[in-house]
């Protein structure tokens, strides 16, 4: 989120930053602790259910382009060719080790090589992968949601509407709308969608803190509801047939939409070292959020054996923060070696409508979607 002007958007670091804790959480939480309980303080389901970490990162996914491409052109190959060298290397490597730890299993090596192939459409690719294939979707239709917004103030939310009713019309034609609201384009459009939306609405966010405090609290209430009818495996099995999926990732994004652009432009954030090492996680959020995979069983296991049993949600969620922070060198590793040199392959595509011609954005913190 760095351009050769020298803008950089520590705030939504802070946000990537707590999209990645949610979904190390969900997956190590529900490790040791069964996915059916729902813990008793509210917010607290937000960590339980902590795979909506994934509408955050789209959500700002949608923010970010949405401010970086204000007001300019873009060479639309050459933006392309920078988010394959942004996203392609590490999620290459994970596909890698992925494949080799099931060689040494005996598996069907090309089995897993189809699944690969198959995940450019589908949500088949493993340790998260799938969300990189939804950013590339997203990619694709960008120039046409930049036009369309371009031409009307109204076209982001005409389209979000059509998205709601071809997930209803969906849900009537399956029986149950889970699968793809929550693995594809089909539902995760929304969450793109509300963040280009909140961008546009930016100023009326600024400063909104009882609004933003409201829609918050009521979101984590709603959530917590989810949370105890069953939540994500469980209501009532999965896929669920409920109806709550055709607009829960409108929800999603909709809060989600709410809090980003109020913490961007509310206010002036801080460069001290909280702030930094905070930001910091943001920029190694997408090594953190691939990776993580490879390693949150090993550490519970090892916090199990030499600090204590985990006997409730509570000590489940303490020993995530331990983790998560036990993450960060491993990821910070990732990012200098995998990441990192690649960076220096892309091109300019960024046209400025006044005083610069060209620029070179450099999106160095991670993965915009990324998410689960």
């Amino acid at each position: 989120m760095k351009s050769s002007s020298g803008k950089y958007y520590i705030g939504l670091d802070h946000l990537r930053a707590i999209a990645a804790f949610m979904v190390f959480s969900w997956h190590f939480i529900h490790a040791a602790i069964p996915f059916t309980y729902a813990p008793s303080f509210f917010p607290f389901s937000l960590i339980n259910e902590g795979h909506t970490g994934v509408a955050l990162f789209m959500t700002l996914s949608g923010y970010l382009f949405a401010k970086l491409l204000d007001g300019k052109k873009m060479k639309y190959f050459s933006f392309l060719w920078n988010r394959f060298f942004r996203l392609a290397p590490l999620l290459l490597f994970v596909l890698v080790v992925v494949g080799i730890r099931l060689y040494f299993q005996g598996q069907n090596i090309s089995l897993y090589c189809r699944q690969i192939l198959a995940g450019v459409i589908f949500p088949t690719l493993p340790n998260g992968g799938w969300s990189i294939v939804i950013e590339f979707h997203f990619y694709l239709i960008l120039p046409v949601l930049l036009y369309l917004s371009r031409k009307s103030k109204y076209s982001l939310g005409i389209i979000l509407c059509c998205a709601i009713l071809v997930r209803l019309y969906l849900y009537h034609a399956l029986g149950e709308i889970q699968s793809l609201a929550y693995w594809t384009i089909v539902g995760r459009i929304d969450q793109f969608l509300l963040g280009m939306i909140a961008f546009q609405m930016r100023t009326f966010f600024k400063g909104r803190h009882f609004l933003v405090l409201s829609g918050f609290i009521a979101f984590s209430i709603f959530y917590w509801s989810f949370d105890k009818s069953g939540g994500f495996y469980n209501n009532p099995s999965y896929p669920s047939n409920r109806l709550i999926w055709v607009y829960l990732p409108t929800l999603e994004g909709l809060i989600y939409a709410l809090i980003i652009a109020w913490y961007d432009n509310s206010f002036v954030h801080s460069h001290g070292r909280v702030s930094r090492f905070v930001a910091l996680i943001g920029t190694y959020s997408y090594s953190i959020y691939l990776l993580h995979f490879f390693f949150y069983r090993i550490i519970l296991f090892l916090m199990i054996r030499y600090i204590m049993p985990v006997s409730n949600f509570y000590i489940a969620f303490c020993f995530s923060v331990l983790g998560f922070l036990m993450m960060v060198p491993i990821a910070a590793l990732s990012y200098r070696f995998i990441e990192s040199p690649f960076l220096k392959l892309r091109t300019k595509y960024l046209i400025e409508d006044q005083v610069e011609s060209t620029i070179e954005l450099q999106l160095e913190s991670g993965a915009d979607s990324v998410g689960a």
